[in-house]
């Protein structure tokens, strides 16, 4: 059967009033308990009062993906301001050995670059134990010493050094990552799946967010529905404090209070289905079902302190403090529970000045927490059906920016690259222990096997069972998808 999906065919308005169980009107109540959940339930269903247009029938169901899927969900973690990838996973010799020279004038005005105007000179890896390249595993892969967690699950991960994006600019290129398109508009990714796949587990979001750090360049929209139904854009969970921001009963309302309200909603909705058929009321009922049981079945889920020491030990987690590594046990526990596609968002990654100090940084944290949550994963069988994705918004550049700082190698930073650079998969149907794609001698351009978001999003879909090219929506007139116009699936890492 095809999922090709068509857009809502009509709009639909209801009349709303208070109702008399609560002093608390229904509009307040929703206003006051749905705004926090990233328009999901109750605000989704809010909008649709006044004036949105419906979605198509039992919009989260679970559905039958096009072909036999090789992974059930995904992990993503994206991390924000774009890592070195040449000081992490793609060391080059010759780039080391004439590091300090000119960048050849060659190169250099081929791209474009955020902030450097003037040729840059060639910057190789510092020169310092921590930071060389050691092949790991049985594989051999070579992976960075500022990551010798990961060098211990090597054999699980798929490095692709051959990305490419279409936009320098942090923003535009989180954008375009993560929605095919280099502005606003457009669905992220884990919406798109949200709306192919439906969800799993209906007491719980498809799609849930996980930030540490500030939210990314791009802001919500990173993660919003675009012009899909808001119900499958992401929803952001918090490890500390409310969980979700709103779920909690307003002051002055009781839990048998809301769910009275919610059932004359409901009553109300009932009559109207009956009366016009309009598929989308029963959608709108479920909604505000699910918003109700999200009470009951977040709160548990978000509390890790029932996990063995020996988890806790593994991530390096500490329950009811906000880190990446409490975040990376929480995407294990959402996917153990049937959600779809979980995010993170780890901020800090930016490094246009003292680049190695950063990364030996960031690297620190977030080494231990992603080995553990693979080998997580595996330990509990999950592994083969989860898709752990390491991504950013572009690479760095082989050339330093800006000067030494009193001699000091490790005060240069790196600028912003489109044109080539690493991103790795883990489990859901990929090789491990491979790398697919090179670059150049230098790291500069794509010299084997490139890779372009579009065909990086093209295959992720392919291996939750969506064929690309038949997961469309329209909008405006025409037939719109996550790769746009293009988009090929990379068939050699996978299994």
């Amino acid at each position: 059967m095809s999922h090709s999906y068509g857009s809502r065919a009509k709009t639909m308005t209801t009349n709303r009033g208070p109702i008399a169980t609560t002093p608390i009107g229904r509009r307040t109540l929703f206003q006051r308990t749905g705004f926090g959940l990233g328009a999901f339930a109750l605000s989704q269903l809010l909008q649709e009062d006044l004036g949105a247009a419906p979605a198509r029938t039992h919009a989260l169901a679970p559905r039958e993906p096009h072909h036999p899927a090789k992974a059930k969900s995904i992990i993503y973690l994206h991390m924000v301001g774009a890592p070195s990838h040449l000081d992490l996973f793609d060391f080059k010799p010759e780039l080391q050995r004439r590091s300090g020279e000119d960048c050849p004038q060659e190169l250099f005005e081929s791209s474009k670059f955020a902030f450097v105007r003037d040729l840059p000179k060639l910057l190789g890896t510092v020169k310092d134990p921590a930071y060389r390249f050691t092949p790991s595993g049985e594989s051999g892969l070579p992976i960075s010493n500022l990551l010798p967690e990961l060098q211990t699950v090597a054999d699980e991960i798929t490095l692709i050094k051959s990305l490419h994006t279409d936009e320098f600019n942090h923003g535009p290129a989180q954008m375009f990552m993560l929605s095919g398109f280099g502005r606003f508009g457009r669905p992220s990714i884990g919406s798109w799946l949200n709306y192919g796949l439906g969800s799993e587990n209906q007491d719980l979001p498809g799609f849930v967010v996980l930030i540490t750090g500030n939210v990314l360049g791009a802001g919500s929209p990173a993660w919003g529905s675009g012009f899909l139904p808001s119900v499958y854009q992401g929803v952001e969970f918090r490890s500390k404090g409310d969980p979700v921001l709103f779920l909690s009963n307003p002051d002055g309302v009781e839990s048998t209070s809301r769910k009275r309200i919610i059932d004359a909603v409901n009553s109300m909705n009932q009559v109207q289905l009956a009366s016009v058929g309009d598929p989308e009321i029963a959608t709108r009922i479920a909604q505000y079902e699910l918003a109700y049981r999200m009470q009951t079945s977040v709160p548990e889920l978000m509390d890790i302190s029932a996990e063995p020491a020996h988890v806790h030990e593994m991530y390096g987690t500490q329950p009811g403090q906000t880190s990446f590594a409490n975040n990376c046990l929480l995407a294990r526990r959402l996917v153990e529970r049937g959600v779809r596609f979980v995010q993170l968002f780890d901020q800090g990654w930016d490094a246009h000045g003292s680049v190695f100090t950063n990364v030996a940084k960031k690297a620190g944290q977030v080494d231990r927490p992603v080995a553990a949550l693979i080998k997580d994963l595996r330990q509990r069988g999950l592994l083969d059906s989860t898709l752990v994705v390491w991504s950013s918004e572009f690479g760095r550049t082989p050339f330093g920016q800006g000067a030494n700082s009193e001699g000091k190698e490790t005060k240069v930073g790196r600028d912003h690259h489109k044109d080539a650079f690493t991103v790795w998969v883990a489990g859901g149907g990929t090789k491990g222990g491979f790398s697919y794609g090179e670059t150049d001698e230098l790291g500069y351009t794509i010299a084997e096997n490139p890779v372009h978001v579009h065909d990086f999003n093209a295959t992720l879909l392919d291996l939750m069972g969506i064929n690309h090219e038949r997961l469309t929506f329209r909008f405006q007139g025409r037939q719109y998808r996550l790769t746009d116009v293009e988009g090929r699936v990379v068939k050699g890492i996978k299994r």
